[in-house]
C-alpha cells in the first residue's frame, strides 16, 4: 500500500484487481477544500490511458512488478522465447503481450520483460536499435513529389520511410516508440 502522495511516474497500482500503470501525475491544491491528485493511469494488459482522480492522501494498493533485462532469442509458433540474463531461464511470451514491439525484435536483441507474479505484462524495447536495410528502391535524384523519403524495408520485414540516399546494405538507426529514421549507422 501506498499513500496518493507517494505516486511517482511508471510506478504500477492494482485497482480493482486490474494492474494500472502512473503515466502523468499532478498534486493539486485548490484554494478552496481538500487537496487532491490527478492522474493519468494507463492499463497495463490493454493499453487503454484514462484519467483518474484521488483524494489527498488516500491509500492505494501498488502491485510489485518485476522488470527485468532478457535477451530475444526466437519465436516459437505463437510465442517469443526470452533469457533471463542473470540466471538463463527462459519465458515464453505470446504475442498480444509483446504487442507491437515484435516488429523491431531481432534475435539477441536486450530487451525489459516486466513480469507480475511471473506472469509476464509487456516487452519493453530500447530506445533505439540498429537495422540493416534488405530492400529499398533507388532513389531518383530531383524526385521531391514525397519530402525526399522513400520507403525501405529493414531486416525484421518492417517498412519505414528512409531519405532518398538510402540504399540497400545500409545500417539505419530507427526509433523503436514511432518507427521513424534517426540516421545512419
Amino acid at each position: 500500500m501506498a499513500s496518493t502522495n507517494d505516486l511517482k511516474n511508471g510506478m504500477v497500482l492494482n485497482l480493482e484487481n486490474q494492474l494500472w500503470s502512473v503515466v502523468e501525475f499532478q498534486h493539486v491544491k485548490p484554494g478552496k477544500g481538500p487537496a487532491f491528485v490527478r492522474t493519468k493511469l494507463k492499463h497495463v494488459l490493454s493499453g487503454k490511458v484514462v484519467d483518474k482522480t484521488f483524494n489527498a492522501g488516500l491509500k492505494v494498493e501498488t502491485a510489485n512488478v518485476d522488470k527485468r533485462d532478457m535477451q530475444y532469442l526466437y519465436k516459437d509458433g505463437e510465442s517469443f522465447v526470452f533469457m533471463d540474463s542473470s540466471d538463463y531461464e527462459q519465458i515464453y511470451v505470446t504475442e498480444p503481450t509483446v504487442g507491437d514491439a515484435a516488429r523491431f525484435l531481432l534475435e539477441n536483441t536486450e530487451v525489459m520483460v516486466a513480469l507480475h507474479e511471473g506472469n509476464p505484462l509487456y516487452v519493453e524495447l530500447p530506445a533505439s536499435i540498429v537495422f540493416e536495410v534488405t530492400y529499398t528502391e533507388p532513389g531518383l535524384q530531383g524526385d521531391r513529389s514525397n519530402a525526399g523519403t522513400k520507403s525501405a524495408t529493414i531486416e525484421t520485414g518492417t517498412e519505414i520511410q528512409v531519405p532518398l540516399f538510402v540504399e540497400i546494405g545500409t545500417k539505419v538507426k530507427v526509433d523503436t516508440r514511432t518507427g521513424a529514421y534517426l540516421g545512419r549507422a
